[in-house]
Parts: C-alpha cells; sequence; structure tokens
C-alpha cells in the first residue's frame, strides 16, 4: 500500500502544467458568470413555481398532491432565496477583495 502511494507521489512529481490555461480570473469574468448562474436559476425557479401552480390546480381536492404542489412551490422559493443571498455574499467577497 505504501509502496502505492509512492509510486502515485513520484509519478505526480513528473507532471508538468504548462499545458493548462493561463487565463486569469478578473471581476469582470466572475460577475458575467455569476449574473448568468443568477439568470438561470431564476428562471428555473419560475419554471418550478409555475409547475407547482398547474399540479396544484390539477390536484382536484386531493390532500396528497396539494402537499406536493404546495412543496414544489415552497422549494422553489427557498432555493431561489439561497441563490440570491449566495450571489449578494460572492459579490461583497468579490468587493472586498478587489
Amino acid at each position: 500500500m505504501i509502496e502505492n502511494l509512492q509510486a502515485l507521489y513520484m509519478l505526480g512529481q513528473n507532471i508538468t502544467y504548462d499545458a493548462l490555461p493561463q487565463t486569469p480570473a478578473n471581476e469582470a469574468l466572475i460577475k458575467r458568470i455569476l449574473s448568468l448562474v443568477f439568470i438561470a436559476t431564476g428562471a428555473i425557479a419560475v419554471m418550478m413555481v409555475v409547475i407547482g401552480g398547474l399540479k396544484y390546480a390539477s390536484s382536484q381536492g386531493d390532500p396528497q398532491n396539494i402537499s406536493k404542489a404546495k412543496n414544489t412551490i415552497l422549494y422553489a422559493i427557498v432555493g431561489l432565496v439561497v441563490s440570491i443571498f449566495s450571489l449578494t455574499i460572492v459579490s461583497f467577497t468579490i468587493g472586498r477583495v478587489a
């Protein structure tokens, strides 16, 4: 086992990283990526709220289906709130670092 780990370590020492792209991550690129992720998250959350509403409308009074529809809407809204908080935290951090 130790011999395998030592061989793996020696193999890792011979790797060169010259082929990796050397693109710096600047503030504008990170903000653009975050805005795209936030737009996608918002679109998915809206779609899930609509799907939950359609489930609720088509539940025909069945308590189990109503509960599933309400949970779909609730989880979509919670996911949207979490994504807003994460966007705020990352933007604040980038503002402090940059």
